[in-house]
């Protein structure tokens, strides 16, 4: 693994400091004043933190999952994320809900996403191919980032995913698991990586790594949760039924639809099926595009159509997609776009929910905030779909592709010596270039190389339905 050089390393590790230096000053009024209703929506500095360590527990010494609470005071997320959130309560100083331990805990923790964001720039950076190390830097200064950072634990989510793709793109599939296996019991998101590593895996004839990596991630999945699901079962399967049965809420697109005779669970089967039908149109078109697509190219299309088609889309969950993105397709003109369209969401949001916890007396209950909200929920739609589009058009026709763009300039350059020397300038100036092209993805890990083996027909790749193990 080639590492960035120390100029870029020491501008990497700046730009990260002053990011997160930003988001220290993003919610400095919370900090000074407290988190309590209006207040912290109307200066849009709304943490978790604060509020679950006061509501969950935490401040009374009670370790989520493993301590008996109240039904009402359960923790309701996954694994591995509560245990972050009861080990730092534990690091607090003194006892009881005081102003005082409550910002100790939020800066705790906000200090722990802090890292977990440097470790994501790091690995992007990493991951990415060499020529396109300083697209990090998108990463390290991302405005969603910057502004979402310390509402909930989901960076340590996405740290723990982008540690999976660069180490699945080192040709370390189990230990890719493993990180997969980690992340999932963090949040669900980096489960959806398996999806785009079947496509590749199948793809190339690499299915005996693609089921090491399942393997891997299913078994630290259980080594993680098995514990708690017999000792609390109660308390672990809180996260699951909630988020199966709880209403639409939080800038989902089914909240245009809220018309519609279903409750949260038939919101959920509509959500998770149409987000089946986005998963298959991928696997389509990783199967059949005339050549192999890049691996964060089926991952951002897979996550961004969950954040899409589900029940809730809270501020923070950008961070998710940010890495992706950069690592996807960075170009900083579409980048910009859509880093605009999430920050003028994210003020609508925390308007919204001014007016809402103000009893709607902020601003006088102007209805204007409830058209700029709507508005930022189109925004954030549409600016994030404009990408998809842009991403599948570049799997279609990788010449479009910048990540592979240095890549094409070489074999250019190196098939037209080659029709030099032998002749036979149309079979040489093609064949090695398609080649080249399906084999430059910066994290194809093991398949890289590796011959098509299986393809379907319809979108200009010869069909073939051989399946190597």
């Amino acid at each position: 693994m080639k590492l960035p050089g120390s100029r870029l390393l020491w501008l990497l590790l700046t730009a990260t400091t002053l990011g997160a230096a930003l988001s220290v000053v993003a919610v400095q009024w919370c900090r000074i004043n407290g988190w309590t209703d209006p207040d912290q929506h109307i200066h849009m500095c709304y943490s978790d933190f604060s509020l679950l360590f006061s509501q969950r527990g935490l401040a009374e010494g009670l370790f989520p999952f493993v301590d008996d609470v109240p039904a009402d005071q359960v923790m309701e997320y996954p694994v591995l994320l509560v245990m972050v959130a009861g080990v730092l309560a534990l690091l607090v100083p003194g006892q009881g809900i005081t102003e005082e331990r409550i910002l100790a805990f939020y800066d705790l923790n906000h200090f722990a996403v802090v890292l977990c964001w440097l470790g994501v720039v790091l690995a992007t950076a990493y991951s990415t191919a060499g020529h396109r190390r300083k697209d990090a830097l998108m990463v390290a200064l991302a405005p969603g980032i910057i502004l979402s950072l310390s509402i909930n634990w989901d960076m340590w989510a996405v740290f723990l995913g982008a540690l999976a793709l660069l180490l699945w793109g080192r040709s370390h599939p189990v230990w890719a698991g493993v990180l997969i296996g980690l992340g999932t019991a963090m949040k669900l998101y980096p489960l959806f990586f398996l999806g785009a590593i079947l496509v590749l895996c199948l793809r190339s004839g690499r299915l005996r790594s693609f089921a090491a990596t399942t393997l891997a991630a299913v078994l630290t999945w259980l080594a993680v949760n098995l514990p708690f699901m017999l000792l609390q079962f109660e308390q672990w399967s809180t996260f699951y039924r909630f988020s199966s049965e709880r209403d639409v809420s939080f800038s989902s697109v089914w909240l245009f639809f809220s018309w519609l005779p279903l409750d949260g669970a038939g919101f959920s089967l509509l959500s998770n099926g149409l987000f089946l039908l986005c998963c298959l149109g991928v696997a389509y078109l990783g199967l059949a595009a005339p050549t192999r697509p890049r691996m964060a190219q089926l991952c951002f299309l897979i996550v961004a159509s969950f954040l899409l088609l589900g029940k809730v889309y809270s501020p923070q969950f950008v961070i998710w997609l940010i890495p992706l993105l950069v690592l996807a397709r960075p170009k900083v003109r579409g980048y910009l776009l859509w880093q605009a369209a999430e920050v003028y969401h994210w003020v609508s949001v925390w308007m919204m929910s001014a007016k809402i916890t103000s009893g709607g007396e902020f601003a006088g209950g102007t209805e204007l905030i409830d058209w700029a909200y709507h508005l930022g929920i189109l925004a954030h739609m549409a600016t994030l779909i404009y990408l998809m589009v842009q991403v599948v058009r570049e799997i279609l026709d990788p010449e479009k592709d910048i990540v592979r763009s240095r890549d094409r300039d070489r074999v250019t350059v190196s098939a037209a010596a080659a029709d030099d020397e032998a002749h036979s300038s149309e079979w040489l100036a093609a064949e090695p270039r398609r080649k080249e092209l399906g084999e430059s993805d910066p994290l194809a890990g093991v398949t890289r190389g590796q011959p098509e083996t299986f393809a379907l027909p319809g979108l200009g790749r010869p069909t073939s339905w051989r399946l190597r193990w």
